[in-house]
């Protein structure tokens, strides 16, 4: 009888087991990615609906997913430039094996989930805002030489590249700036690079660089920036970085160059506890010379990027860490020949790889004011020290509100170092004139390195070290409340951002041969024996600056999306900002004869800073809004339309004339912020060979500043307006292993209400702004593995004043290259400006003012000449 208990006891346990077994079957699912042309896709991402387990397609398109119990779930294949692929599974206690996704080719990414100024994902194709997506693949393909040639590619934004790898100029939709990225914000993974990315001498691309950690770039023009960003009117630019998955992989890539360059590029991503821990780490190291020939090492440094993410049931918490640590030479102005309303190279200086920094001159060290030597030295370039450290969490507290915060800090240590010689310094001149405008009698010019006495056929031109040493931090922070009201998506958050940024000038003048490997030139009284410079330095320590500016962005914001039907949806949004703006400076006295140099004018004119600050602070309360409606026709075709305002407060320079002045708060008396009104008329459409996404705008900047000269030369801040109607244009056509991209802008960015004295400028085109630009890259597939591309870009002309007299000329430049695939290795050639076209991107004209003269020089800058790649990219 016991034993028979036992048995019962031990068989109903069994069963028990048994049962409680199959109800917690692990099982799996595995199977293959394709295109429609039957080849395996790698890196496609295979999500579970309503849940946070995934997995991505290795480099044969095979995937697996473990750990599922039995369910009926609906799988889900996405991977950008494919459309998205749903299908439903039913796993009943046995694993599956043979799921096959096959994407069709999506050539603008409408299926794509737009991310950034959004707290409602929705794809591209649902959102009423005009966005470009870039992929890492097309990034690849496209081969930039830095971050402005990439964002070339997105119409609505005309860049200039002529800086080189940092230090450039983007205008969005032909609003006018002084430059830099004024109306625009640099987003890494949704928080700003460094809130203001138009400081001086801090361009934000200084602070962020393309590497092989990059994911995706997604650039949003107007439409909701001003909702999720502040100051940004003009659009987001979002670096989105790779984060982990659960297979182990990575790529490492080599590229070399004609101009020096030796470049190594890594990223490596898996998970450490599978579903749960995942990390990414990559980063870049790079050395080249320059395609400008300076005579040192023009760009050398590096990228390291890290981040680790922790998902559980109801949300993830991430950490990420990036330490740039990177060395830039910035070109400016060289020497060009006016001919015919065309630009052309000037005698002895090489247009398109001659520059006027120079390692003959790389370092100086000149006496100072308040005794000891001040030293710079040019091979140093712009050498921006950057950490950031940052965190994100996102978690649902109920089914219907997820909570989300992410918040970082920016330290960053920027030592500046270039050579600036612009036209105001003075023209290219003969050395007789050279003596004449600076006073100077009875001189002989010697070359400073051996002494010699200068050719008489050599010209001479004044170029200045600019020195800025800057110390900058940035914490921010951004919390928003998702809730789920059924149809309507409704995000709130507050915005809180805390920055400064204090700088250190020394700018000293010296006097250089122009020419393509340009000397320091002494001159000397031959008379008198009194030297007019020091080491071909004339003027020491000209100007000297102490200043610090201070910002604090406190921002609510809302934004809802209503669907009000299975094709139509509408967005709301506002944000309120209440910022604050404060600094201080000292801009020294001038013209000291600080006494060191005997019989030598060189420190005659010594800027001291004597602890004399001016203090000033700024405050803005503004309100932005958007609202839009969103139609789509069918799954592949949508139109939409949106009205938005945002503003921009003042730049640095603005500032500075409170400290310039010496009247502090009252020298900002009628400074206002600028505000941008945009309407916008969207459509985009998918087919199965040709994809278009056209969006027309209309433009209205109010408040800039300009300077009316009335009777008895009195002046007084007045304030117009720019107004502007274009069309931007992406359009991709595919017909069999031919593919044609056209990216392309159509404005006419007008000057209105201007009054007074400078009434006539009302109806000019805003300055440095094309009328028309765009790109065109036809490439074709010899083979599956064999690629090759052309690309041409056309910039139309533009003024460089505001009152239209100086047109800079249109240019076209070509780009080509090809690429090889074998299996999981990748091998590409580029070329960029391969005709090496000489083009200005802007020009100083003369010293004088005004157009030169037919055959007359005058400063301007030129894109770059032409620089070839190989690359050799391993994924694994």
């Amino acid at each position: 009888m016991i034993l028979k208990l036992r048995f019962i006891k031990y068989i109903t346990m069994a069963a028990i087991f048994i049962s409680f077994s199959a109800v917690n079957a692990q099982n799996s699912i595995s199977g293959t990615t394709k295109d429609s042309s039957g080849e395996p896709l790698a890196g496609v991402t295979i999500s579970i609906k309503d849940s946070k387990k995934g997995e991505s397609s290795d480099f044969d398109g095979n995937f697996t997913i473990n750990n599922l119990e039995n369910a009926t779930y609906t799988f889900i294949a996405s991977y950008i430039g494919f459309k998205t692929v749903e299908k439903q599974v039913v796993i009943d206690g046995k694993d599956i094996k043979n799921l096959a996704f096959v994407l069709d080719e999506d050539f603008m990414a409408l299926d794509a989930i737009v991310i950034t100024a959004s707290g409602n994902p929705r794809t591209k194709l649902e959102s009423s805002i005009a966005i470009t997506t870039i992929g890492a693949k097309q990034i690849e393909a496209q081969s930039p030489n830095s971050t402005a040639d990439l964002l070339q590619s997105i119409p609505g934004f005309l860049v200039e590249n002529s800086a080189g790898e940092i230090g450039n100029n983007l205008f969005a939709r032909g609003i006018p700036s002084a430059g830099a990225y004024e109306y625009v914000q640099f987003q890494e993974d949704g928080l700003p690079v460094f809130e203001d990315g138009a400081l001086q001498f801090a361009n934000v691309d200084t602070f962020q660089r393309l590497d092989a950690t990059t994911k995706t770039v997604e650039a949003v023009k107007g439409g909701t920036a001003s909702i999720y960003a502040t100051g940004a009117p003009g659009g987001i630019i979002n670096f989105v970085s790779n984060t982990g998955q659960n297979e182990f992989k990575g790529i490492a890539k080599v590229t070399t160059g004609d101009f020096g360059l030796i470049r190594t590029d890594f990223n490596l991503g898996g998970s450490i506890v599978e579903d749960k821990l995942f990390f990414n780490i990559g980063g870049f190291y790079r050395e080249d010379d320059g395609i400008r020939d300076t005579g040192f090492k023009a760009n050398r440094g590096g990228q390291f990027k890290f981040n680790m993410t922790y998902k559980f049931d109801k949300g993830y918490a991430r950490i990420n860490y990036k330490k740039l640590n990177d060395r830039n030479v910035f070109y400016q102005s060289t020497p060009f020949v006016w001919d015919n309303g065309k630009a052309k190279a000037y005698a002895g200086f090489d247009a398109n790889f001659g520059t006027l920094t120079s390692v003959n001159f790389s370092k100086i060290k000149v006496p100072q004011g308040n005794g000891g030597y001040f030293e710079a030295n040019l091979e140093d370039g712009s050498h921006p020290i950057v950490d950031a450290i940052g965190a994100e969490f996102k978690y649902d507290l109920t089914d219907k509100i997820t909570v989300k915060n992410a918040f970082k800090s920016t330290i960053i240590d920027l030592n500046y170092n270039a050579i600036f010689a612009a036209q105001w310094m003075g023209d290219v001149s003969s050395q007789a004139d050279f003596a004449t405008n600076n006073g100077w009698s009875d001189v002989q010019f010697t070359n400073d390195n051996n002494g010699a006495v200068l050719d008489a056929s050599t010209e001479l031109k004044r170029a200045d070290l600019w020195y800025i040493k800057k110390d900058m931090n940035n914490f921010a922070n951004n919390l928003s409340f998702n809730f789920d009201l059924g149809k309507t998506k409704l995000n709130i958050g507050h915005y809180y951002s805390n920055w400064s940024s204090a700088q250190n000038w020394n700018w000293s003048s010296l006097v250089v041969s122009a020419a393509t490997n340009p000397q320091l030139v002494n001159a000397v009284n031959t008379v008198s024996g009194e030297g007019y410079t020091y080491n071909g330095i004339s003027g020491i320590s000209w100007l000297q600056r102490e200043s610090t500016v201070r910002g604090t962005v406190n921002a609510i914001f809302a934004d809802a999306d209503i669907e009000a039907s299975e094709k139509l949806n509408f967005n709301l949004g506002f944000r309120y900002d209440n910022d604050k703006y404060s600094g201080f400076g000292d801009h020294g006295t001038w013209g000291n004869d600080i006494g060191v140099l005997p019989n030598n004018t060189a420190d005659n004119g010594v800027n001291i800073l004597t602890g004399n600050y001016v203090r000033w602070d700024y405050d803005v309360n503004e309100l932005s809004y958007s609202l839009a409606a969103n139609y789509k026709f069918n799954n592949n075709t949508a139109s939409y339309i949106r009205h938005s305002k945002g503003f921009r407060a003042p730049i640095e320079e603005s500032f500075y004339a409170a400290v310039e002045s010496g009247l502090g708060n009252a020298a900002l008396e009628g400074l206002n912020i600028t505000e941008v009104t945009q309407t916008e008329l969207g459509f985009k459409y998918s087919g199965d060979h040709i994809a278009v996404f056209a969006n027309a705008f209309y433009m209205q900047l109010d408040n800039i500043a300009y300077q009316d000269i009335q009777a008895g030369g009195l002046a007084e801040r007045k304030f117009a307006d720019v107004k502007n109607l274009g069309l931007e244009l992406e359009t991709i056509f595919n017909y069999g292993n031919f593919d044609l991209a056209f990216n392309g802008t159509l404005q006419n960015p007008e000057y209105a209400d201007f009054e007074g004295s400078q009434e006539s400028n009302n109806g000019n085109i805003a300055r440095r702004i094309s009328n028309f630009y765009f790109n065109v890259r036809p490439s074709y597939n010899f083979t599956k593995a064999f690629n090759l591309y052309a690309k041409y870009s056309y910039f139309g002309s533009k003024f460089q004043d505001i009152e239209n007299t100086f047109e800079i000329p249109s240019f076209g430049v070509v780009n080509a290259g090809a690429s090889y695939s074998l299996d999981n290795i990748r091998f590409g050639l580029d070329a960029s400006n391969l005709f090496n076209t000489i083009a200005l991107t802007e020009a100083d004209g003369i010293a004088a003012g005004g157009v030169p003269a037919n055959g007359q020089t005058f400063m301007g800058r030129s894109i770059l000449g032409r620089a070839v790649k190989l690359s050799i990219a391993i994924n694994f």
